[in-house]
């Protein structure tokens, strides 16, 4: 390309990209010390070829006379843009990668401590005791990684700690009421009637909180709520008490979320931190209930037991359901920090339905064909809902 550049504009280029400037008069020189040339001898008209298109980015004084020179900066030639601008794209390339590797992490996390938490609860069916025994290791990790500075420790305050407090609550009863389903129904029943959450998430936000939403998001529910019907009302293995544990789950995962929102606004503790300081509250709530239900002369008999029936890898599926539960959930806060909620929403509806495939093939669990259309019309509503609140 051909850029003509008369003396009246004094001008100064920079070679970007190993960019080739080719010069008729042999009076244009590079200086040496300076990334700019020198025109201040050009005759009166000269043309400057570039491999770039070439766009002015500043006019500044230089030497002596401070006489105005016009600073060009090359574009990319196939897009048009500036350099910035190419290396902004690059940036966010790299974040979708990011946040790519955080989702299938996140997904995948989550079905292994689902897979193994089934296969604990079949065996040692203490719900209570599962749920002390994750959030204990989940805080045993974080504390061990504070101490060591793998991680940075939060700063925190007693006001943190007084708007985490409700939403401990709603997560301890939300993760407890989950546990105590997945010890009474198949893995994937649970995750289905708990992809019903939106709905909770509308009627709490409608009837409590006095927000209002556009058609959209109302119907939306219908796909939602209908799909989980049917599929509970075609469940060959239906448990009321697993069924109501996912319910009540579902409740306690709202209240925990618009909790988050309302005590964390302003807060810059990062999405692991907030996850880990929400696991040791949770486990100091938690664990004298856990006592008070079960108790551990019923945790010792059922440990024995486990134990002879199972083996040693009994211990195995114990700690890594625990050890898992903490990672899923700490990747998915991290994934959090990265994206919109919207994002997140999506996100969470595809992890659902890598956790009801792989479960039902994993542990063969029998599925009416009335079922599976039940499951997919709920999750397709969840994913409508998602996009109705953009």
């Amino acid at each position: 390309m051909s850029f003509t550049i008369k003396q009246s504009a004094l001008a100064t280029c920079i070679d970007v990209s190993n960019s080739l400037v080719y010069k008729r008069s042999p009076s244009i020189r590079r200086h040496p010390f300076s990334p700019v040339l020198n025109l201040q001898n050009i005759p009166k008209r000269t043309n400057v070829l570039v491999s770039k298109p070439l766009h002015i980015s500043s006019v500044e004084s230089i030497g002596n006379e401070k006489k105005p020179v016009i600073q060009c900066n090359a574009y990319e030639a196939d897009k048009s843009e500036p350099i910035e601008a190419a290396e902004q794209v690059k940036s966010e390339a790299a974040k979708r990668v990011k946040i790519g590797i955080y989702f299938a992490t996140w997904w995948g996390l989550n079905v292994v401590f689902n897979i193994y938490n089934k296969k604990v609860l079949n065996a040692y069916p203490y719900p209570w005791l599962t749920s002390t025994l994750s959030l204990a290791c989940g805080s045993l990790m974080m504390l061990i990684s504070w101490a060591t500075r793998i991680s940075e420790t939060p700063k925190t305050d007693f006001e943190f700690w007084k708007t985490l407090f409700p939403v401990a609550v709603a997560h301890t009863i939300g993760h407890v009421a989950a546990t105590v389903s997945m010890s009474k129904v198949a893995v994937s029943f649970t995750h289905i009637i708990k992809s019903g959450e939106p709905a909770f998430s509308v009627l709490v936000s409608r009837f409590l909180l006095g927000e209002s939403f556009p058609l959209s998001v109302y119907l939306s529910l219908i796909p939602i709520i209908g799909g989980c019907a049917l599929s509970a009302l075609t469940e060959l293995n239906f448990n009321m008490t697993g069924f109501m544990g996912a319910m009540i789950s579902n409740l306690a995962f709202v209240l925990r979320n618009i909790f988050s929102k309302k005590g964390m606004k302003g807060k810059s503790v990062s999405g692991m931190n907030y996850y880990a300081c929400l696991s040791l509250l949770s486990l100091v709530i938690l664990t004298p209930f856990a006592i008070a239900v079960e108790g551990p002369q019923m945790w010792a008999a059922g440990w024995e037991t486990a134990l002879s029936q199972i083996g040693p890898q009994f211990i195995w599926w114990v700690a890594a359901q625990s050890i898992f539960y903490h990672l899923y959930n700490q990747v998915s806060y991290m994934s959090l920090d990265e994206i919109s909620p919207l994002t997140f929403s999506v996100g969470n509806t595809m992890k659902r339905i890598s956790v009801i495939v792989s479960s039902i093939i994993i542990f063969h669990t029998p599925v009416q064909p009335i079922n599976a259309l039940g499951a997919a019309i709920a999750i397709l509503g969840t994913f409508l809902y998602s996009q109705a609140k953009a």
